[in-house]
């Protein structure tokens, strides 16, 4: 199923928006799950994933948030937080999908932290929330706050510096395909080129990743777990955790920020053994989970 491309306005910016399933870009009031993908990703390899959803029945929407694949660029001097994705996705949301439309929240991974940041922020929108091997980044000390301000200024100097003389990564999409490889190790290699592709702009002399290389600095802002824990106990939605195994994401307090979740909410647990990227290594048994919560 081929997904329709859109360009939409939302928090003054033009989002690059993948949509499944749905009326051509109008609002509909049907049932709709909103997809966000995770660091360096982009909402075109969660094709495979919105394809099951979209088979249930459900419209989807997939928005390449903010630096990642065509989605929009900060101006000079500007910077990546978590409160710009979750401002735009809750523009995305206001802006094109019907305010009664029952809505699916579902992130992976930094979107997960953006999704769960959504769901607590504004409580009485979505219906259910998926959080996929994603439960935020690590915890940090507060002394730590200086060093990362000082560690960030550099590192922006630093490939600000670079830019202009810094030769395309790449001579072919099959060496970002084995660049994948090398941190999905047991993922087809075949696979992991068609993300490749996906993920990369050409450019003289060979590809490139989509992403802004702002992201390859450190972020000024720590993350605090205590802060995350209580935008996670004003969920009031039910919410599905999806864990990927052994090899799979997990923070040391990871049980201490699933107990966050009210009682009331209600949170389900399920584990598909494939490693962080499960959507790309078993994206059936993952869109079958998600829409066996959506529908229970």
């Amino acid at each position: 199923m081929e997904p329709r491309a859109h360009s939409w306005l939302a928090n003054g910016l033009a989002h690059n928006v993948l949509e499944w399933n749905g009326a051509n870009g109008t609002v509909s009031a049907g049932p709709t799950a909103i997809i966000v993908h995770g660091f360096a990703d982009a909402a075109a390899t969660w094709d495979d994933v919105a394809g099951v959803l979209a088979e249930a029945g459900l419209r989807v929407l997939a928005p390449d948030m903010r630096g990642f694949g065509d989605g929009p660029r900060v101006p000079a001097g500007a910077y990546y937080y978590f409160p710009d994705y979750v401002a735009d996705l809750a523009a995305i949301v206001c802006e094109h999908v019907a305010p009664d439309a029952p809505l699916f929240v579902v992130g992976h991974s930094m979107g997960a932290t953006i999704a769960a940041y959504y769901a607590s922020t504004f409580p009485e929108r979505p219906a259910k929330l998926a959080l996929v091997d994603g439960l935020g980044p690590p915890d940090n000390p507060h002394d730590v706050a200086p060093v990362r301000m000082r560690t960030w200024i550099d590192s922006v100097e630093r490939l600000r510096a670079a830019s202009a003389d810094r030769p395309a990564p790449f001579a072919s999409i099959d060496e970002a395909g084995a660049r994948l490889a090398k941190y999905n190790p047991d993922i087809d290699p075949a696979l992991l080129r068609r993300r490749a592709a996906q993920l990369v702009r050409a450019e003289a002399g060979g590809f490139a990743w989509k992403h802004d290389p702002l992201h390859t600095t450190t972020s000024p802002i720590p993350f605090f777990s205590a802060s995350y824990r209580a935008f996670l106990g004003r969920i009031t939605c039910p919410a599905l955790y999806v864990n990927g195994g052994p090899k799979g994401f997990h923070t040391p307090d990871r049980e201490e920020r699933l107990a966050s979740f009210t009682a009331s909410a209600g949170l389900t647990q399920v584990t598909i053994d494939a490693g962080h990227a499960l959507h790309w290594a078993r994206p059936k048994e993952l869109g079958d989970a998600l829409v066996r919560f959506w529908r229970g």
